[in-house]
């Protein structure tokens, strides 16, 4: 699933293309990907509208809009949001294509069918239950990681867990949960109330890295995962822990071990990781 790095690699590709344009057509070529409003009236709400600006909050993308709605995009598993010309062919599982002028149009395609599209103000999609709560940004400047590490501390599920945990830190997932505790050195199933506070502010620190190193390799594209041109990102070559499991560890060479926490994949070093 395309996590904070990707999803923010999308966001700062297509923000110069789409700042300003009018959706001037909106083809729904899957009305099930709408998840808000009714398909129905999605074509007649957004057509024609301006966008007034691109962001990110957790692993959503927001499309503002004049007038104070929102285009909500969730890429789940396997979705792309691409900016192409008119004349490029469409591709297969293509849900969502939206006219812009200029002969380029905004695509949203997804094979697996996880990925959801909402439409509404800020508080319209809330009172829907469509957005979930999401806790702290770990790209802000104020990302506090005194405070979190405290909250981390006061949960007896596994470390991993807890990262995993939208509420607590928005855009986290799977991928750099992984790489997060072992440049921390903690291991990913360790109850997160046996850390201490500074190793839990460690990790909250090195949460961070690992995100803003993923953004400048333009995230991590080891299955379906293409930034907002199409192309692939390199963050997957440079990954210490996942998806290495059995391959020997960066640092002391010991075999990584596999194992699941969450219902989750999980590798890690079980001699550097104490």
């Amino acid at each position: 699933m395309p996590e904070l790095p990707e999803v923010e690699t999308i966001v700062r590709d297509l923000r110069p293309g789409l700042l300003g344009r009018r959706l001037e057509r909106v083809d729904l070529l899957r009305p099930s990907v709408v998840r808000f409003p009714e398909a129905s009236r999605f074509r007649a709400r957004l057509e024609g509208r301006t966008i007034t600006s691109v962001s990110r909050r957790g692993k959503f993308i927001h499309l503002g809009l004049e007038g104070g709605e929102e285009l909500v995009v969730h890429l789940g598993m396997t979705g792309t949001l691409t900016l192409e010309r008119e004349s490029e062919p469409l591709r297969l599982h293509t849900h969502l294509r939206i006219g812009l002028g200029r002969s380029e149009e905004l695509r949203f395609r997804d094979p697996r069918r996880f990925g959801r599209v909402l439409l509404g103000s800020s508080g319209e999609l809330q009172l829907a239950g469509v957005l979930p709560r999401l806790g702290a940004e770990p790209l802000e400047p104020g990302f506090a990681v005194q405070e979190l590490a405290s909250q981390l501390r006061r949960s007896r599920r596994a470390v991993k867990s807890v990262l995993l945990d939208q509420a607590l830190v928005a855009g986290c997932g799977n991928i750099y949960a992984d790489e997060a505790c072992f440049r921390a050195g903690i291991r990913p199933d360790r109850r997160a109330c046996r850390i201490s506070q500074p190793r839990a502010e460690r990790l909250l620190r090195e949460l961070r890295l690992v995100l803003e190193d993923a953004i400048r390799r333009r995230g991590s594209s080891f299955s379906d995962y293409r930034d907002g041109f199409g192309a692939r990102g390199e963050a997957y070559e440079a990954l210490l822990v996942y998806g290495r499991g059995g391959q020997p560890c960066v640092v002391c060479g010991a075999p990584l071990r596999q194992s699941r926490v969450g219902g989750r994949g999980t590798v890690f070093c079980a001699r550097c990781q104490r």
